[in-house]
């Protein structure tokens, strides 16, 4: 019972636990977003600037919320996101999750010899 009550408290504390994100609504609000991470969202215009098309969408909406409460330190994407309210957030997370892309995931048996 207990570790029922923890659970669900956990799950109420977290800021996208009942929010789901909007991919159509995300490629509207994405338009800017090419200008530095590339049209398709996995060509940027540097090599220092990430690959977002096919990254996890709850890592994608961490990282700018975090941009956003300035956590995260980056002069250009602080701005962006600052705008951004949490919806946003979800819907840009949910769209870039769902293009396809370039990352690649390495397989946890080659990780651990």
């Amino acid at each position: 019972m207990r570790a029922i009550l923890i659970s669900a408290l956990l799950a109420l504390a977290s800021p996208f636990a009942h929010a789901a994100g909007d991919a159509g609504a995300g490629a509207q609000k994405a338009k800017p977003c090419a200008a530095c991470h590339g049209a398709d969202f996995s060509t940027p215009i540097s090599a220092d600037i990430p690959l977002l098309a096919g990254q996890y969408e709850d890592y994608l909406a961490r990282a700018l919320a975090d941009y956003k409460s300035g956590a995260r330190k980056n002069p250009i994407m602080g701005g962006q996101a600052g705008a951004l309210s949490p919806q946003d957030i979800l819907d840009l997370a949910a769209y870039f999750a769902g293009l396809p892309g370039k990352l690649k995931v390495i397989p946890l048996h080659r990780l651990v010899q």
